[in-house]
């Protein structure tokens, strides 16, 4: 898992994919992971290949379930470090939600791993003196680890708006889950209400990351 080392045959390009809307990083990297998966339950870790989605690697990440609720973030794109003023490998997901969306979040990922299925949360940021409000849209998509078990996820944040002084904190506005069926498309599961909120970066270098071996469920 999480080997660098790419087949060129994996390689399938979405930089074309560009549809009417603000956050075209996120339909790029989506149509990639649908790509990817094809007729398959989910794609795996490995197949990931940085060249697919070349015009959203700043907004991309990929996350390790490391414990229920909670995931790692083991490479991140540029964007998430601007938006937190600081280098984000290694920190938790969690770390870019207020403590108010944090529980919702864990409760997401666990849903995304263990369903699986996939998650569009729609994120907001208010704004203070020196920080502008900002809009954000966030997705994950659960990928298969080479061990067969679903404990990666590609995912991608675009925020729209100046993010002034860092960090900026999310709160979850809308959320929207998709149970997956191998086979056909994700199917369609109610939305999921948000819950009420309470009251120096790098560029991305791909998606190469050390390989770990998975420690199983806690």
């Amino acid at each position: 898992m999480d080997n660098p080392n790419q087949n060129a045959q994996n390689v399938i390009s979405m930089s074309d994919y560009n549809p009417d809307t603000g956050f075209a990083a996120i339909a790029q990297v989506e149509a990639y992971w649908e790509a990817l998966r094809g007729t398959r339950l989910l794609p795996k870790r490995a197949d990931i290949d940085p060249r697919g989605i070349e015009r959203a690697l700043e907004n991309a990440f990929i996350i390790e379930r490391i414990a229920p609720g909670i995931a790692r973030l083991r490479v991140a794109g540029s964007h998430l470090s601007d938006l937190m003023g600081m280098e984000v490998r290694g920190m938790p997901l969690t770390a870019l939600f207020g403590p108010g969306a944090r529980r919702q979040v864990a409760d997401t990922l666990e849903e995304v791993f263990q369903t699986p299925a996939t998650s569009l949360m729609h994120l907001s940021a208010p704004g203070a003196m020196g920080r502008a409000a900002l809009e954000a849209q966030m997705l994950i998509l659960p990928l298969k680890s080479d061990l067969g078990d679903v404990s990666r996820a590609l995912g991608c944040l675009v925020s729209k708006g100046e993010i002034g002084h860092a960090p900026r904190r999310f709160e979850i506005t809308r959320h929207d889950m998709r149970k997956i069926i191998a086979g056909v498309g994700p199917a369609v599961t109610p939305t999921a209400p948000a819950t009420a909120p309470a009251p120096t970066p790098e560029a991305a270098k791909g998606f190469a990351a050390p390989k770990t071996e998975f420690a199983g469920k806690a």
